[in-house]
């Protein structure tokens, strides 16, 4: 179980329009594609940026939350440690259950790390979203 204070902290985080996603539809709609839903309730897993039309999801995951193996931010707290595995591996299985059944309803899936949005791996980003997703802005307009 988790201290009170912890239990305060997790409840404070927000579920939409963190920093990270914000600078994420503000990249998308430089790149010229507007016209997306956020938190998306009708689809499987809520995207935090989807396209119906085109079936694209794209999720903006927290490196602490969503545990991103090998990222300086994907820490486990020193205190409790059995139960932040425990939450880190059952937001992992529930991430690859969400993107495998997204994918067999014939969605592409993107994640977005939220380290992947600083200043200094910005352009990669862009770049990465650009050869993943172009095509359908190409080929549906």
């Amino acid at each position: 179980m988790v201290s009170e204070a912890v239990h305060k902290t997790m409840v404070a985080n927000k579920r939409r329009d963190t920093k990270p996603e914000l600078v994420l539809r503000r990249m998308l709609r430089e790149m010229g594609w507007p016209g997306y839903r956020c938190d998306w309730k009708k689809c499987v897993g809520h995207p935090d940026v989807a396209y119906p039309g085109r079936k694209i999801a794209i999720f903006v995951n927290g490196c602490f939350w969503h545990h991103h193996e090998g990222c300086k931010y994907a820490t486990t707290p020193k205190s409790n440690v059995e139960y932040w595995q425990t939450k880190f591996e059952r937001n992992q299985a529930r991430d690859k259950r969400t993107q495998e059944q997204l994918v067999s309803e014939g969605w592409k899936v993107v994640v977005i790390w939220e380290c992947e949005l600083k200043k200094d791996k910005i352009e990669e980003t862009r770049k990465r979203l650009l050869d993943e997703i172009s095509y359908a802005f190409v080929t549906l307009d």
